[in-house]
């Protein structure tokens, strides 16, 4: 399997990650271990979650993604076979990526996720309240005693990773190595501005919202189809000429290659320059199979193209 590097560090991962933001809502932990059980089983290691996941779901305590994550890597004995990806700030408040909010966020992370390290740590959402200098400089004694082995931010601007990089230079503190941002066929504005920024910084990329929320899944062709799942009332705002044009090209090459659009969205994402590996959630070991039918897909240019073009 392509197996891609994150940015300069030593981390090599396979192209794909496991999102696991489902994880604790609409997938409990006996389903979640049979999902990543079938994940490891396929050829991947990396999982993504974070200290946020699924905090929205009303009356789940803090942090259940991390936790069904640790009592699955406790339960396989797997921890050094796995790279696990977790964020701070997920809660996106001012302020968030204060040092002493750092310190705890981890603390709390690393006891949920029954580890002592983790293989990437992000900054989930930049905080206008606290300077790089400060955040990094929260990092470095964890990167320093090997409790954290990459730095990453999410959701950043080619500006906010420019500045951050540079206080990296000038503190001699840890630099960000992984940029996690939106981008699918759908959504590639964010991504496109990073993307010259990606290339000279030297960085690695995960894509989140691979699927644009399950749309690019076909299985959303109208309000009707809402009720599919509960995240079904996202995906209203694709429902417009751009993603039907979308949706065609998918039907159209999909039928081409034997697959689904959800394969074929995930190996167009897998072919674009400056992609490291996109994350996608299932929730069925079923799906988990799909995914990784998707990133060992290998589109023609032709079909490459057509997608390109209709999401333009």
């Amino acid at each position: 399997m392509d197996r891609r590097p994150l940015g300069r560090s030593e981390i090599v991962i396979e192209p794909l990650v496991l999102g696991g933001n489902v994880f604790g809502w609409t997938v409990d932990e006996k389903t979640g271990f049979a999902i990543l059980d079938a994940f490891v089983e396929e050829g991947f290691s990396a999982i993504d979650t974070a200290e946020g996941y699924p905090n929205w779901v009303p009356g789940n305590p803090p942090g259940m993604s991390e936790t069904i994550i640790g009592k699955w890597m406790k339960a396989r004995g797997n921890r050094e076979a796995v790279h696990i990806l977790t964020k701070v700030n997920s809660a996106n408040k001012p302020g968030g990526l204060a040092a002493d909010k750092v310190a705890a966020g981890f603390d709390a992370s690393l006891k949920r996720l029954q580890t002592d390290y983790v293989d990437v740590y992000f900054s989930h959402w930049p905080d206008p309240e606290t300077s790089h200098e400060e955040t990094l400089g929260a990092y470095e004694p964890m990167v320093r005693a090997g409790k954290v082995r990459v730095l990453g931010a999410s959701n950043y601007t080619a500006d906010m990773v420019k500045a951050a990089q540079e206080t990296a230079v000038i503190k001699s503190l840890p630099r960000y190595e992984v940029l996690q941002p939106r981008y699918n066929l759908y959504d590639r504005a964010e991504f496109d501005a990073l993307r010259d920024t990606v290339a000279e910084q030297e960085m690695g990329t995960v894509v989140y919202y691979s699927l644009a929320s399950g749309f690019l899944t076909g299985k959303y062709r109208s309000k009707a189809d809402f009720g599919k799942s509960p995240r079904g009332g996202g995906v209203e705002s694709y429902l417009d000429k751009k993603g039907t044009s979308i949706l065609a090209a998918l039907d159209k090459v999909a039928a081409a290659n034997d697959a689904t659009p959800a394969e074929v969205s995930l190996a167009w994402l897998v072919a674009q320059p400056g992609v490291t590996a996109p994350i996608a959630s299932a929730t069925s070991v079923e799906q988990v199979k799909s995914l990784a039918k998707g990133v060992r897909l290998k589109l023609s240019d032709e079909d490459l193209q057509a997608l390109t073009e209709a999401g333009k």
